[in-house]
């Protein structure tokens, strides 16, 4: 048995989630934000068996989409002036952890 983790973007999340229940994947929901970003991103845990972690990042895949995004790369008081300008990021769709497991229970 393996544990998925799936980092998606907020704007992908009911289509991922539609297609993984669609399949029979339950999953828990976590709000999350993201580093880089700040933006709000949802984190699945998914306990899948061995045979069907490849069609979970299949599902996962053909709905997270990857984007640019806009972004700043200082902070405030930062003493480059160049810092403050935008600057265009490629944002992955979806950035997913397989993790064994090695004792699962359901109580």
């Amino acid at each position: 048995m393996k544990m998925m983790l799936v980092i998606i973007s907020n704007e992908d999340v009911a289509d991922v989630t539609k297609g993984l229940l669609h399949e029979k994947y339950f999953f828990t929901k976590l709000s999350s934000t993201g580093g880089l970003l700040k933006s709000g991103s949802t984190t699945l845990l998914i306990g899948v068996e061995d045979n069907r972690v490849e069609k979970a990042k299949e599902i996962v895949g053909m709905y997270a989409k990857t984007r640019k995004k806009k972004v700043t790369s200082g902070e405030p008081g930062d003493s480059k002036v160049y810092s403050f300008l935008p600057a265009s990021v490629n944002v992955n769709g979806a950035t997913i952890f397989v993790l064994n497991v090695d004792e699962y229970y359901k109580l």
